[in-house]
């Protein structure tokens, strides 16, 4: 099926959207029939856009064979050849398969890797980078875990990321994070390469994934650490396990039980709608491979070089010498050119097949 005929059955599909709307359907059809409706109406405004243009441009060409009209004919030829060019461009991107994920919110979890307490330093500072960037965007960023090293650094951080978007701008952080750099307790002035884990999961809603209580087994504990007057006086922490996947969350940021309860129970849903994600896409692992942010947390995807000032994203080739803004939480330029890179590879799987 050419390009032409796909948009054709597009704007056809469209119209039977429309009249099925028109009669007198409820519940669960209708709310599918809106949804795909809502999905395909900015893809057919495109069209009827491109289809005018096309109009346009065949009519400028009849143009061509009257002498007093060329000049002007022609000038007209080559805007309307531009603006065709650019309305393809943007319908194919309209065309491309949507990540249902890409709308909702995010689970970040931050964990230091190799590197001892400079990794455990590096990984609070991502994680009050990727606050910042939250903030800026107007999301809300609620911290569900921080387990801090005492020293300034963090163990483990896990946040819920709220607000428009939010997977599909920071779906591509997920991956080992390097930092080079030279320590504060570093008296010969030596650089140290130490490592973060990222990993940006989408926050499953209850019509995602559901989880049936017969597979939980639900451990609840004296909280351990720093925590004020509750430690170890209540069984405040809770360990959830879910059986069939063998997945264990654990939470103990709250003196609450029931809150406590309540943010494991969303990071289980994250973890395992994830799970579910990877699973149902296993037989395009080869494809995804070539995929930028793959969320492969063994791939190392950036660098952050202190003593050079850079940021070397090693999927594009993307060297920024502004380290201490993208550490303010500027991530835009990184992400942005991410995206552009997928939309480019989509687009190029797409016209293949």
């Amino acid at each position: 099926m050419n390009f032409s005929d796909r948009l054709d059955k597009i704007v056809a599909r469209a119209e039977e959207l429309q009249h099925i709307l028109s009669t007198d359907i409820s519940g669960e059809a209708f709310i599918e029939a809106s949804r795909e409706y809502s999905e395909l109406m900015p893809i057919v405004e495109l069209v009827n856009r491109l289809r005018a243009a096309e109009k346009n441009l065949l009519a400028a060409e009849e143009m061509l064979s009257e002498p007093e009209m060329k000049a002007l004919a022609e000038v007209e030829i080559q805007d309307l050849h531009e603006a065709l060019h650019i309305l393809r461009g943007k319908i194919r991107l309209a065309m491309l398969p949507k990540d249902k994920a890409d709308a909702g919110n995010a689970i970040l979890e931050i964990r230091p890797a190799a590197g001892g307490d400079e990794a455990g330093l590096f990984a609070a500072e991502l994680f009050a980078a990727y606050q910042r960037y939250a903030e800026a965007c107007g999301w809300r960023f609620e911290v569900l875990e921080y387990d801090d090293t005492g020293l300034g650094g963090l163990k483990g951080g896990i946040a819920s990321i709220t607000g428009r978007n939010v997977f599909a701008r920071l779906k591509y952080e997920s991956g080992v994070h390097r930092v080079q750099r030279v320590p504060a307790t570093e008296s010969q002035g030596r650089i140290h390469t130490s490592t973060v884990t990222v990993a940006i999961l989408p926050e499953a809603e209850d019509v995602d994934i559901i989880i049936d209580e017969k597979d939980l087994r639900i451990d609840v504990y004296r909280a351990s650490g720093a925590g004020g007057q509750h430690v170890n006086k209540t069984e405040s922490a809770v360990r959830i396990t879910h059986i069939p996947s063998g997945v264990v969350v654990a939470m103990q940021e709250e003196k609450s039980q029931h809150k406590n309860k309540a943010k494991a129970m969303k990071i289980l849903r994250a973890r395992l709608y994830e799970q579910q994600r990877s699973t149902a896409h296993e037989h395009r692992a080869a494809d995804r491979r070539l995929q930028v942010g793959t969320g492969d947390r063994s791939e190392r995807i950036r660098t952050y070089n202190f003593p050079q000032g850079r940021v070397t994203d090693h999927r594009i080739n993307l060297t920024l010498h502004k380290i201490d803004r993208v550490m303010l939480g500027e991530f835009d330029e990184i992400i942005d050119h991410l995206a552009q890179e997928e939309q480019s590879r989509l687009l190029a799987s797409d016209e293949e097949n």
